[in-house]
């Protein structure tokens, strides 16, 4: 059964380094997911720490926060059917190289930490994200 989800994306920061919001903006409206709202921020380590603290104990933890920080983000909010899963489908795996043809993460991914994006893996986590960034 599907149903209208609400899902939080981040063009992370090699991807708006390189010029690519506007690219992979597009290949989420041709997937029929709506940019519900969408803002380009720069966020402060401690910022990335509390985004990310469901990984604090994780060996990357403390690259993945620096390098969230390290630039200018955009984060959105996508809605649509079955957004979070479609959105993850979209983005490919979090390796670039092991990521399908034509998936965000494949055409755009430098390396495992610079993979472009970032996506919200359940709804849960999505109410949270998009808490995060955009405070009602």
């Amino acid at each position: 059964m599907s149903k209208v989800e609400q899902t939080l994306s981040i063009i992370k920061p090699d991807a708006v380094e390189r010029n690519l919001i506007e690219e992979i903006k597009s290949i989420f409206l041709k997937n029929n997911l709506i940019i519900k709202e969408d803002k380009k921020i720069q966020i402060t380590k401690e910022e990335a720490a509390e985004f990310y603290k469901i990984h604090q104990s994780k060996p990357f933890y403390d690259a993945l926060c620096s390098y969230l920080s390290s630039g200018p983000i955009v984060v959105m909010v996508l809605e649509g059917e079955n957004a979070v899963s479609k959105n993850r489908k979209l983005m490919g795996a979090t390796d670039p190289k092991n990521a399908d043809e034509n998936t965000i993460r494949k055409l755009y991914g430098i390396s495992i930490d610079k993979n472009s994006v970032h996506g919200s893996d359940s709804i849960e986590n999505a109410k949270q994200e998009i808490n995060f960034f955009f405070k009602s």
